[in-house]
């Protein structure tokens, strides 16, 4: 099913992510991790994006998509899921994590993404009228602003 237009910007953030994991776990297969260069990027994306893609998801699409009886048990995982992932970007912050961590951050991330996405994107997109699903997109275009200022302020290298 194609994605409505008002959840593509979490799907753009989502690819981003998930492009991450792949880069980590290809890193991993190989043996080459630099854990210090890692966690730093992790550290920096979380900031500059994750936290407030976190935020704009639990203040604007968890609570709408609750008011559906069918993505209410989802919705409690995802939540459950944040609050994992929040402690895993702690960790990451603190470069407490070593190779099994980064493994286990890969697996709960893309599992994270790949779980909003194919159950609550899709039966929200089944479920909600296009009004509702406008009403998220309108306040989710204000939400991430600041994740869109933050990308187009940063200089190359």
């Amino acid at each position: 099913m194609l994605r409505d237009r008002n959840l593509v910007p979490l799907s753009h953030q989502h690819q981003h992510a998930l492009a991450l994991c792949v880069r980590l776990d290809r890193a991993l297969q190989a043996g080459e991790v630099d854990f210090a260069s890692w966690q730093a990027e992790i550290q920096q994306i979380f900031e500059h994006e994750v936290a407030i893609h976190f935020a704009a998801e639990e203040k604007e699409v968890f609570p709408a998509a609750e008011a559906f009886p069918e993505l209410k048990i989802v919705v409690q995982e995802l939540r459950a899921e944040h609050t994992s992932l929040r402690a895993m970007f702690v960790s990451s912050r603190d470069r407490a994590m070593d190779a099994e961590g980064l493994h286990s951050f890969v697996e709960a991330l893309s599992h994270h993404i790949r779980k909003e996405e194919r159950q609550l994107f899709e039966c929200m997109q089944q479920v909600m009228s296009p009004d509702e699903l406008d009403r998220i997109g309108e306040a989710l275009q204000n939400e991430l602003r600041a994740v869109v200022k933050v990308c187009s302020m940063r200089k190359p290298e």
